[in-house]
């Protein structure tokens, strides 16, 4: 793999950086700089998803046919990177690099006419409902029902952990349709509209204080047919398809690596041992040596599978692969930026943050005073949002069990 930039690839840095300093507001980056994790400030990534639309970047993964980008490899890799040093807010994920997807695969055209426009413009915005109470890691034993009633399906149960599920005014969702003899069978997977009747949003309390994440309950919930994705009873084909893209389908190694590289700059004024600067102490230039080559490591294998999707393919069971690496290299970057934060990174300061959720149960100073830099704010509550990372989209053991059985043949 050639990993040197095109001089028409280093034209596009120049044109994507102005394009950044002209259209990111000091509140756009500071929702940026001061995410807590992969979700941003929901009303800073609304906003600046609308300006990437107008732009025609919104999406640029996508097949051009639908509004995305005919970049290359290096393309995507330079304006993911340069998008995190200038602190844009991270987008929605459950919309543009997921479900998007597999309306493209799957979806009838009237699907398509009627989602793809209103996920690039955010007046339809994804939730997703995969896990139930009883059903998490094993989500092939979902049990919320979907009943048959004429054109329509009634919807029973309870779905949990859905980010966002309360900014959201769609649903991406797994239901049981049928009882078979494998549990994967009899699953369908449909799009439903969250402003309807019989539907209960309530928020949980995330370890950072955030409320992100809902519990969504659901009473006779009628659902049109016509809003199936795939097939009836067919839906974990479906499941599959998207879970590759969660995976998957993103990169991480630019976010890494520019935290990183701030982490080393800080690293200078920061007293260590003996009263040197962190930066000077051998264990510190170790341990951040190592996490460069890891990240450096995740890179390659992130341009692999962009390259497969540039190509008009699905990273199959590499995005296991990436998943396990880039969600446990991030809980090690953020626990040794913790680490590095020293005793002002012990304490819990979520006030400075601009999280993807309000934050509860807490009262800030009056004059919004914190204790030591702002990154050391910062720190602990990125990593008490990263411990989640080796869980969703599938925990990290079953990535393994994956990958031991379609890459291995086990």
């Amino acid at each position: 793999m050639d990993v040197n930039f095109t001089a028409e690839e280093e034209a596009f840095r120049d044109e994507v950086r102005a394009f950044l300093d002209t259209h990111l507001t000091p509140d756009l980056r500071a929702a940026g700089n001061l995410a807590t994790s992969v979700y941003s400030d929901h009303d800073a990534s609304l906003q600046w998803q609308a300006i990437l639309h107008e732009r025609g970047w919104a999406a640029p993964a996508w097949p051009v046919e639908y509004g995305g980008q005919d970049w290359t490899v290096g393309q995507h890799y330079i304006f993911s990177r340069e998008s995190v040093l200038a602190g844009a807010p991270f987008l929605s994920p459950m919309g543009i690099r997921m479900v998007a997807h597999a309306i493209i695969r799957f979806g009838t055209e009237e699907q398509k006419k009627f989602f793809l426009p209103g996920i690039l413009d955010a007046s339809v915005f994804f939730c997703q409902g995969y896990s139930e109470p009883e059903s998490g890691s094993d989500l092939a034993s979902l049990q919320m029902r979907a009943e048959s009633d004429g054109d329509d399906f009634l919807l029973t149960g309870s779905k949990i952990w859905t980010t966002h599920a309360r900014e959201a005014n769609w649903m991406f969702a797994l239901v049981r349709t049928s009882k078979q003899e494998r549990k994967q069978q009899g699953i369908t997977f449909i799009l439903l509209d969250l402003t309807v009747p019989g539907i209960e949003i309530q928020p949980l309390v995330m370890a950072s204080g955030e409320e992100v994440q809902n519990v969504v309950f659901f009473d006779k919930v009628r659902v049109p047919k016509a809003n199936v994705l795939g097939e009836i009873d067919q839906g974990w084909t479906v499941a599959k398809y998207l879970l590759e893209f969660e995976r998957g389908g993103g990169a991480a190694a630019p976010w890494l690596q520019v935290s990183l590289d701030r982490l080393a700059e800080q690293a200078r004024t920061v007293p260590g041992r003996g009263g040197r600067p962190l930066a000077e102490d051998p264990d510190f230039e170790l341990g951040l040596a190592e996490l460069h080559a890891r990240v450096d490591v995740l890179e390659i294998l992130e341009h692999r599978s962009l390259a497969v999707l540039a190509a008009g393919g699905n990273p199959g069971p590499a995005s296991s692969m990436l998943k396990i690496l880039g969600t446990e290299i991030s809980q090690a970057v953020t626990e040794f930026i913790h680490k590095s934060a020293g005793p002002r990174g012990r304490i819990y300061q979520p006030h400075v943050t601009r999280p993807g959720g309000p934050v509860v149960e807490y009262v800030p100073p009056a004059d919004g005073a914190h204790s030591g830099d702002l990154w050391q704010a910062v720190a602990p509550l990125r990593y008490f949002n990263d411990r989640a990372g080796s869980i969703y989209a599938g925990s990290n053991e079953i990535q393994r069990n994956i990958l031991a059985k379609a890459a291995l043949g086990l």
